[in-house]
């Protein structure tokens, strides 16, 4: 039987047990609020930091952003000037400026263009041979027709004063044109509306036509032409010469004679297209090379018309 046992105590005190007491002043925590407060600090510091920062980005991309305009606008400028209509476009400057001619050593046909043009020539030699426009190969094509008549007419003074002239068979004129290229559309719908532009009305009688060169050297209405070339006037911009008289009043030349060739050169331009359309013929064309159309043109004096198709080709 097992011994009777005596009421247990705790060998710890009670007061051990027990938890500490707390004073007030223990139960308040600074070191939280000072936590808090030194983190709101780094907050507003960085803040302060950042935004000059921020607008030294944004400044930088705002002249970024200007300097590819500036270089997008310039390299654009040339496309949009031919864009716009001729009367929006700067005006080129007169024959004062040497970049627009066509210096003595500057080829203004190409070697095909000249070889065809040659062959020609040659093939009619001696023979009378008219030139709307001046440069040295014609000069050259000129050495080629030899016993023939040759007459440049040009209206710029600096070639004039280029080129020189060593045979008493060739000379030279000066001579002026009234229409700019952007009047060139213009002058068709007269052309083709006014029965004094018809090809029996002639050049000399045709005062009325806008388009007829009545103010040419004497010897060009007189003299019967076995070719004629038009190269002129330079006719490259809207304000510059063009050459819808000079190819108009080749038709009548040509006309006028037994059988005449007439050759006109940059028929990649519009105007020349046109005009050779419209008073040449394309069923007269018999040759081409390049930019150089060659029309023989039968005697046709006493016809009212030019083509049995005034359409213009685009």
């Amino acid at each position: 039987m097992l011994p009777a046992v005596e009421d247990c105590h705790s060998l710890v005190p009670s007061e051990a047990l027990s938890p500490p007491s707390i004073s007030p002043s223990q139960q308040s925590i600074p070191s939280v609020s000072f936590t808090n407060s030194k983190g709101s600090k780094n907050m507003s510091f960085t803040r302060n930091k950042l935004l000059p920062v921020l607008v030294l980005i944004l400044s930088s991309l705002s002249i970024l952003r200007l300097v590819r305009i500036a270089l997008t606008t310039s390299n654009t400028s040339p496309l949009l000037a031919i864009a716009l209509p001729p009367k929006l476009q700067r005006p080129k400057s007169g024959f004062s400026e040497k970049h627009n001619r066509t210096s003595a050593n500057e080829a203004a046909i190409s070697g095909k263009e000249f070889k065809l043009l040659s062959n020609l020539i040659a093939e009619k030699t001696p023979c009378n041979l008219l030139f709307f426009g001046i440069e040295s190969q014609y000069l050259n094509l000129s050495a080629v027709n030899d016993g023939g008549n040759n007459v440049f007419l040009e209206d710029d003074p600096y070639k004039l004063s280029t080129f020189k002239v060593n045979s008493n068979h060739t000379r030279m004129y000066k001579v002026d044109y009234k229409f700019h290229a952007e009047k060139a559309y213009k002058l068709l719908k007269h052309a083709r509306g006014n029965k004094s532009c018809a090809p029996d009305s002639g050049l000399r009688n045709s005062s009325k036509c806008k388009l007829a060169l009545t103010d040419l050297p004497r010897e060009v209405y007189e003299v019967k032409w076995d070719v004629v070339v038009v190269d002129g006037p330079r006719g490259d911009s809207p304000q510059a010469p063009g050459r819808m008289a000079t190819i108009y009043s080749a038709a009548i030349i040509a006309r006028e004679g037994n059988t005449t060739d007439v050759v006109v050169h940059d028929t990649d331009r519009m105007i020349e297209k046109w005009y050779s359309w419209e008073f040449l013929c394309d069923e007269n064309l018999i040759s081409s090379k390049g930019k150089l159309w060659i029309f023989r043109i039968r005697n046709e004096k006493n016809s009212t018309s030019f083509c049995p198709d005034k359409v213009i080709r685009q």
